[in-house]
């Protein structure tokens, strides 16, 4: 479990394929320093199991579905990519809930949508705009929350197929955001609550819409 807080940048020094997995060895002296061998992080917002610790760098593996599923995959020795240790129960939650089980990668933007109106930029605002899977769109509201490359963030519009986010000075420089372009694949984790709720509602909804359909009613 993590909190989307986003606590280094690390740096991909070694890709290796192995025969049932894909190891990756990430420089970061702060990170390794606190693990050990079985710990999870969440590394791009994806969760892995530490298999090797050294000083200043530590190795993680992602299996076949983990890889097809995400955009790991891209990531080239010498990238970099945002890192989070595990909450622990004294951990104080500055972001949101988040699994580190991706939903779907999306891809970064240059703008909003055609003919969507927003409203102008503050001076000094940075907003981004992303692409999501249909599938994960309705777990998407205006101010709910999303986890981007592993970076907790509040949505601000919410159109079909496309979302955006504002970024603060601090998140463009402390996390991997910053250096995104366009075009760039993101991994994208939908708010657990959210998800949940909406699982739970899905049978009543589909009761009301069968209740109220036209086979419902009858004529006198």
């Amino acid at each position: 479990m993590f909190s989307g807080i986003v606590e280094t940048v690390g740096t991909v020094q070694k890709i290796e394929s192995k025969t049932e997995a894909v190891r990756f060895t990430i420089g970061s002296r702060q990170i390794a320093e606190r693990l050990t061998i079985g710990d999870s992080v969440s590394v791009a917002g994806v969760c892995l199991t530490v298999v090797n610790v050294g000083d200043d760098a530590f190795s993680v593996e992602a299996i076949p579905e983990t890889m097809r599923m995400t955009s790991l995959d891209g990531l080239v020795e010498g990238g970099g990519v945002n890192l989070e240790l595990s909450l622990t129960l004294q951990d104080g939650l500055g972001g949101h809930l988040v699994f580190g089980h991706v939903d779907g990668v999306g891809h970064r933007l240059e703008g909003p949508p055609a003919a969507y109106e927003t409203r102008p930029l503050a001076e000094g605002e940075v907003i981004h705009w992303y692409s999501a899977p249909p599938e994960l769109m309705r777990y998407l509201v205006p101010k709910g929350s999303v986890t981007v490359e592993g970076v907790s963030l509040t949505l601000v519009d919410v159109a079909e197929e496309t979302f955006s986010v504002a970024l603060i000075p601090h998140t463009l420089e402390v996390t991997t955001l910053g250096r995104l372009q366009v075009g760039g694949r993101v991994n994208l984790e939908a708010d657990m609550i959210a998800k949940y709720v909406a699982e739970q509602l899905e049978p009543y909804l589909q009761k009301l819409d069968r209740d109220s359909g036209p086979s419902a009613s009858t004529e006198d």
